[in-house]
């Protein structure tokens, strides 16, 4: 499946406070996610398996780092777990780096809400704005820029890395 996001990330310390105001406009509540995001190496974008209790699945994407809501470019297969399809991807492409993270997941309409807590990050709100094939760029930056008003994120709040890239940045300081 492929897909065009509009998206941000942001620093939160206190991501409850963002939920329980995302609450009040009653989202649909999916669940809460416990999500191993394996990513390996690859020449272009980012590769990832993503292993967790609602939502698996290999995706790859290119997404530019900057700070600010930014378009994503997806594939998406969604699979049932299954060793294999790891094994395969870690022998073909090795393992670049490992995130395992909490996530609450809610939805209003084609947009995504994440709340999610990562470790050795710390925690995060993550709002994607899904082309769903007829919504069109200029309605999901709209959506995009609603949220960061509704939440009140500050461009100091942004986070322009991925999270496999911030660990990876982590990593690289400690050794």
């Amino acid at each position: 499946m492929k897909l065009t996001n509009f998206e941000f990330k942001a620093r939160s310390n206190d991501i409850g406070l963002l939920e329980t105001k995302l609450l009040k406009l009653d989202p649909d509540f999916k669940g809460e996610d416990h999500q191993v995001d394996t990513y390996f190496n690859v020449e272009n974008g980012r590769l990832k398996l993503r292993e967790g209790n609602i939502e698996n699945s290999l995706i790859y994407y290119e997404r530019k780092d900057v700070s600010d809501s930014k378009q994503s470019d997806i594939l998406l297969y969604q699979f049932q777990p299954d060793l294999s399809l790891k094994e395969i991807l870690t022998k073909v492409h090795g393992i670049k780096v490992v995130v395992d993270k909490r996530r609450k997941i809610y939805f209003i309409d084609n947009v995504k809400f994440h709340f999610d807590s990562v470790e050795k990050l710390g925690t995060f709100v993550e709002v994607e704005a899904i082309d769903t094939g007829n919504i069109g760029i200029e309605k999901l930056k709209e959506q995009c820029k609603h949220y960061v008003d509704f939440f009140g994120i500050r461009d100091s709040d942004y986070e322009a890395k991925s999270y496999s890239d911030i660990m990876l940045k982590i990593a690289n300081k400690v050794s």
